[in-house]
């Protein structure tokens, strides 16, 4: 998504969702196009339609709170949302500075050695930067250098892992949103994108939605090869001064089967790798990062 206009193309692409039934209108006739017409939403926001088509042009870029809430009312936006849509307004400059190595703090690598739980660390562009043994027993692609996102599209692997694939699809595009936000237009973000694009119709799909999904965590399942079906929690915990990165951690409730196949992947982890390599993933440079 450009940044010369990431305004104008979030706003068309929740008009383009909203069902003019859902906001009091009557349909009269068979409509081109889905979704609310531009005049409709701005005589439902309070603005003028050649106002509202400014903005969706990237004409104006510079709309008042007041006018881009009126129209997170209108497109029924919730909070994470309506604060990704007002992010979409705030300028910054263009960075000519070679991007940073990101690096692990190195009490969180510790973290991760000792932690009898599958837990890793990401980038705010979801590139895995260190993770425990048995994180990568429970799904590979949690290993450093890889970016879960394109691992969640293009390898099929990851793809079996997933019982509910598209509902975790659009999850993670959803956070993927909300996580890079205005910044969207960064290269590296803007390499990963258009390398989704080309080579997954369903992310290209859920890309257009412009769904933006909050920081949280949630219930989650996997299919796993050797231990079956997996039923766990997911955490997400934000490193504080790291430039967005995320401590995720996986669990499951004591006693379960779940629980007790994590306590035997651990052992198999354990055995394999008796040198787990949190330690020097985080003065690793990812790879893959896009």
């Amino acid at each position: 998504m450009s940044r010369r206009n990431a305004l104008g193309e979030y706003l068309r692409a929740r008009r383009e969702l909203i069902d003019p039934a859902d906001v009091g209108l009557q349909v009269m006739g068979v409509r081109r196009t889905p979704g609310l017409r531009r005049e409709e939403v701005a005589t439902l926001a309070g603005i003028s339609a050649d106002y509202y088509l400014r903005l969706e042009q990237g004409r104006d870029r510079n709309p008042s709170p007041q006018v881009l809430e009126a129209l997170a009312r209108v497109f029924r936006l919730d909070e994470a949302a309506t604060r990704h849509l007002l992010s979409l307004t705030t300028a910054r400059p263009a960075s000519t500075r070679r991007p940073r190595r990101e690096v692990v703090p190195s009490g969180i690598r510790q973290l991760l050695d000792v932690i009898n739980l599958p837990a890793f660390v990401e980038s705010r562009r979801f590139d895995v930067l260190a993770a425990n043994a048995l994180a990568m027993a429970v799904a590979p692609s949690l290993r450093p250098g890889v970016n879960r996102l394109r691992a969640l599209f293009l390898d099929p692997a990851e793809r079996d892992l997933h019982p509910d694939w598209e509902q975790a699809a659009r999850g993670m595009v959803a956070g993927f949103h909300a996580s890079v936000g205005g910044d969207a237009d960064d290269p590296r973000t803007v390499q990963l994108v258009g390398e989704l694009s080309l080579a997954s119709e369903p992310f290209r799909r859920m890309w257009a939605r412009h769904d933006v999904a909050p920081l949280a965590g949630g219930s989650m399942r996997l299919r796993h090869p050797q231990a079956g079906m997996l039923e766990l929690r997911r955490e997400k915990l934000p490193l504080a001064d790291s430039g967005g990165q995320i401590l995720a951690i996986y669990h499951a409730e004591a006693g379960s089967a779940t629980a007790r196949s994590l306590d035997e992947l651990a052992a198999q982890a354990s055995t394999a790798l008796p040198e787990a390599p949190a330690d020097r993933a985080g003065d690793r440079r990812t790879s893959s990062r896009p």
